[in-house]
């Protein structure tokens, strides 16, 4: 086809060969743009639709009206609505690493190329094997599964688990990873406004008129709702334009931002909204820089909700029949896109409304088969139309069942008088009345409460800050939708600070609104499915009845209905009222369940946003990073950090050489290791020592100003939860240190004792993790090596400045700085920190200093070797499971004052003799090298669960030993120091003696720290 550069009419546009294949779509209508045809696919076949479709539209256009397989019994569904609400049109949409599983072909939009998919079938839609299932749906009824898969107990992992796992889920998510972007924003407005219908409209003019700061948000991409589906008229214009009109006026408006194509998902506290913006889901690809979605955290003073009503199906057998749809619906595609769903249509309709759809399929060309009105009497004003057109009319009567495979072809009419005629049809349109969309307000545990007015739950205690307007709040007629929302938006904007000003509401044409629904057919011949996602069926609930799940929240996990991403949309009523029926009450008194969010699925790549790959763990250089890669160094990722492991040098066969030399040159000269991805935490306060008396396990009042003392933290539960050092930088002022790998933890809990435990403290607490570079200059030469970067006025003589001594230092001239006299090494060794920005600076000065020393950088490795020389619990100790005194502390901790963990730490469990206790490990043949993970069990012993004594829990070459070492958990361990015993390690194969000693195979007198 030629694109025209000149519009043309609809007739011309209809004769052209492009838009005869689109055998359903109508010759004039409709709000597509006819002028821009667009190719897409649906299951390898393709087809062409126009700009303004959705893939539901586009494919009813083609006559496609089998779009999937339902999900338990696989039987054949078509599109059942024209909105969020669908449960049926669930496809796969895109391929490769964009392959997008589980949308709705409904709020699809369709764009050039469009590649779609049914899914949850096999081998293909029209014959899907596992379609035999409806055969076998007596057994597949509500809660099978919980009485089918329990005996016999062997075959569940042989047969069940293996069954379940091959059926479970729909479509297939994308096998590489996702190429597309998403984005985060943060928004704050006086008045949200919810809906971009007659009511959202009406209640956005209104609140941006009086100068408000507004956002509207809306799912679909045009703003209109209703008015977009329906042929009505306010004032004088057709509804559409008056819609088109307001949206002008609104860009018009400085103070009011539009969200279209943006799906409000959630309600939180304090007037916290969760929305998800599909940016480019209407694109094939994103645009350059541009996010595929974006999700806003909305925070609004006020917010009026008008997001609409869903309308109601019936329950009769074959309802969910590819054909059989909402009338609303059928109304939508006929006036939105110029669709007509079927060549002759019948409508089954328990309300004034569903004769509208009459009236639209008889406008649009269409044939009226026949139209059930389930109520007694109709006013003829609404039959004229009908009967005019010769169809066939039946009140008081309704539907039993229909008739046809893959698509109906007929139904089952039963009149009053019980007689039943079949009825030839290839689209039935159900009309039983409209649900309040109460989801949303639903979100913070309120639940609604019964209209018999209108036969349906509508919003009871808003939230605070919410109130409902139009359709969302029971008030369905276009002059209520209107009135209604400018009132809402009206007492918000005042209640903002704004002007209250109402302005005229436009007339509208009268409505004839009433409605008596029919829950379910009297007499149903088939499967009558209430839960159409779900496959949740009459008799399912039925079954819940006689089984004892009455209680609305078990009708609910019995059955499923309503769960998962449909959340009840067109299903929970029905349900409900059957319930009511079997238990002889009115539907309020069965109640509701609680609507949980999202209102609608949202992708887990707009709740991550940037966050994913290396944006969501970020890697930390440490302060030294940049010297270390130029050197050589291999790095290891440390939590979030990239931390050097060791510096290997020319002629050096392996890591373990290197390792071992770095130790020995820490051993015998000096070396320095970046130790800033220690957890850094800063306190201060008026009361600081006494939150770290409660906080801390060992005594710290006698702490005075300058020197640092070794700290214990324990869990409430009496386990130990990390250990570091403090150190007293001031009357008030306190620096601790926790692990790498527990800093987060250690903060977290701070937090948590500050604010909820000890509130009436006067502390504060702050990571300074990032803004402090440290490093550890340890060995014989690090005094030395020190002297060469300490500014002259700071004596750090071994009489000055003692072990375990702190104090704020200049470095360079004049830069602060912080020095400590702690090691972890065993060696004198020193902790000197600056602030972050100085960091590289200070390690290639030390270096510099150094030299003449003969200084060396080492990294974890080497660090871990020599905290296991020294015998130091670490991470592989603290692991969760241990005491103070399992790791050989406990006569650190304080005995005359009360702290976390304090009375916990002698349960029984905890204080058993023969309780597993930190000692060393050396092989008997010194030869062997120890594996950690590797159990102890007598020499004699047979290998076994009851045999087992302990483990080691971190090994090591020890250079400065010459063999392996080890450290671990033996059961009365320090008892049993000379015991020889053997090191049982089944998944390496190995088994040899070895002897228990002490956790210290170096320097055991600390004499090196104290020089």
């Amino acid at each position: 086809m030629t694109t025209m550069t000149l519009r043309r009419s609809d007739a011309d546009i209809a004769a052209e060969t492009p838009e005869r294949s689109q055998a359903y779509r109508v010759a004039r209508g409709g709000l597509v743009d006819r002028r821009k045809l667009l190719d897409f696919s649906f299951d390898g076949t393709s087809y062409k639709g126009f700009q303004g479709d959705t893939l539901a539209s586009a494919l009813l256009a083609n006559g496609v009206h089998l779009v999937g397989r339902s999900f338990k019994y696989h039987r054949p569904r078509g599109i059942l609505s024209a909105g969020s609400e669908e449960p049926n049109a669930i496809v796969e949409l895109r391929s490769g690493a964009r392959r997008e599983p589980n949308t709705r072909a409904t709020v699809a939009e369709l764009y050039a190329g469009l590649e779609a998919n049914s899914q949850n079938r096999w081998p293909s839609l029209a014959f899907d094997a596992l379609g035999i299932n409806a055969l076998a749906a007596p057994i597949f009824a509500a809660g099978f599964y919980y009485k089918t898969f329990m005996w016999p107990a062997s075959f569940w992992e042989k047969l069940y688990e293996p069954m379940i796992r091959r059926a479970a889920g729909l479509g297939r998510a994308a096998n590489a990873p996702d190429p597309d972007t998403y984005d985060r924003m943060h928004a704050h407005c006086d008045v949200l406004v919810i809906g971009g219908g007659p009511a959202g409209l009406s209640a956005a003019l209104t609140a941006g008129r009086a100068g408000a700061r507004v956002i509207l948000v809306d799912e679909d991409f045009k703003l209109g709702g209703c008015l977009l589906a329906e042929n009505q008229w306010i004032g004088s214009q057709a509804g559409v334009e008056w819609a088109a009109a307001a949206l002008d006026e609104l860009i018009s408006l400085p103070e009011v931002r539009i969200l279209t194509r943006t799906t409000l998902f959630g309600v939180y506290d304090h007037g916290s909204y969760g929305a998800v913006e599909r940016v480019s889901d209407h694109l094939p690809v994103p645009g350059a820089h541009a996010p595929r979605q974006r999700l806003w955290r909305i925070t609004a003073k006020r917010a009026v909700l008008a997001a609409g009503a869903i309308e109601r199906p019936h329950v009769f057998g074959g309802n969910d029949r590819p054909g059989v749809m909402l009338a609303g619906a059928v109304r939508a595609y006929i006036n939105r896109y110029g669709v007509l769903p079927g060549h002759k249509i019948a409508v089954v309709t328990s309300s004034d409304d569903g004769w509208r759809t009459v009236t639209d399929v008889l406008a649009a060309g269409g044939q009226i088969a026949a139209v059930i009105d389930t109520r007694r009497s109709v006013p003829h004003e609404l039959r004229r139309a009908a009967e005019s057109a010769g169809a066939t009319v039946v009140t008081d009567g309704y539907v039993a069942g229909t008739r046809g495979h893959l698509r109906l072809k007929a139904i089952e009419v039963v009149d009053s008088y019980g007689s039943a005629q079949t009825i030839a049809c290839d689209c039935l349109a159900m009309a039983n009345g409209w649900n309040p969309i109460v989801h949303l307000d639903s979100h913070l545990s309120r639940k609604p409460v019964w209209n018999e007015d209108i036969h349906a739950f509508v919003p009871a205690a808003m939230p605070q800050g919410m109130v409902a307007a139009g359709a969302a709040a029971g008030r369905f007629t276009l002059a209520e939708c209107l009135a209604t929302g400018a009132e809402a938006a009206a007492d918000a904007a005042q209640h903002c600070g704004f002007e209250r000003k109402l302005y005229p509401v436009p007339g509208t044409e009268p409505e004839s609104t009433g409605y008596t629904p029919l829950w379910r057919s009297p007499r149903i011949k088939g499967k009558a499915f209430v839960d159409f996602q779900n496959d949740v069926a009459a008799s399912d609930v039925e079954l819940a009845h006689r089984e004892g799940f009455r209680a609305v929240e078990h009708l609910k996990r019995y059955t499923t209905l309503g769960m998962a991403t449909d959340q009840g949309k067109t299903s929970n009523l029905a349900g409900l009222s059957i319930m009511a029926e079997l238990t002889g009450q009115a539907i309020p008194s069965v109640g509701t369940t609680v609507f949980r969010p999202p209102f609608t699925p949202v992708a887990l790549g707009a709740l991550a946003g940037h966050h994913r790959g290396k944006d969501f763990r970020a890697t930390r250089h440490v302060p030294s990073h940049a010297w270390c890669e130029e050197n050589g160094a291999v790095f290891v990722e440390t939590g979030l950090w990239l931390r050097p492991a060791y510096f290997p040098r020319a002629g050096e066969k392996d890591w373990l050489e290197s390792v071992n030399r770095e130790v020995n040159t820490v051993r015998s000269k000096v070396g320095i290791c970046d130790v800033t991805t220690l957890g850094k935490i800063d306190i201060q306060g008026r009361d600081a020592l006494a939150y770290l008396e409660k906080f801390t396990a060992n005594p710290f009042g006698s702490l005075p100003v300058g020197k640092a003392r070794y700290a214990i933290l324990l869990r409430e539960d009496g386990i130990v939860l990390d250990d570091g050092t403090i150190a007293r930088l001031g009357e008030n002022h306190y620096v601790m240190t926790a692990s790498t790998a527990n800093a987060a933890k250690v903060m977290q809990h701070m937090e948590f004792c500050r604010q909820w435990l000890w509130p009436e403290f006067d502390v504060q607490i702050a990571s300074i993790s990032e803004q402090w570079a440290q490093y550890a200059v340890a060995g014989p030469k690090a005094r030395d090596t020190l002297r060469g970067v300490v500014d002259p006025e700071f004596d750090i003589s071994n009489e000055a400045f003692p072990f375990l001594a702190s104090a704020n230092i200049t470095v360079g001239g004049g830069i602060p700085a912080r020095l400590f006299r702690i090691s972890f090494s065993g060696e004198l060794a020193y902790e000197i920190a600056v602030p972050a920005a100085y960091g590289d600076a200070l390690w290639r000065a030390i270096m510099q200093s150094g030299t003449p020393h003969g200084i060396t950088p080492y990294g974890s490795e080497a660090l871990s070797v020599m905290r296991i020389e020294k015998g130091h619990a670490a991470g592989a100790e603290i692991n969760g499971m241990t005491t103070a005194a399992d790791i050989g502390l406990g006569g650190m901790l304080a005995k005359k004052k009360d702290y976390i963990g304090r009375l916990m730490k002698d349960r029984p469990g905890l204080t058993e003799p023969d309780r597993p206790t930190l000692v060393g490990v050396r092989p008997v043949d010194r030869s062997k090298r120890l594996r950690a993970g590797a159990h102890i069990i007598a020499l004699d012993a047979t290998p076994s669960l009851e045999a087992d004594q302990g483990f080691l829990s971190s090994v090591a070459y020890s250079p400065s030993n010459g063999h392996w070492i080890g450290i671990g958990f033996i059961s009365r361990g320090p008892q049993r120091i000379g015991e020889h015993v053997r090191a049982y390690d089944p998944v390496r194969g190995e088994d040899f003696e070895v002897e228990i000693c002490s956790a210290v195979f170096v320097d055991p007198e600390g004499s090196k720290m104290h020089v």
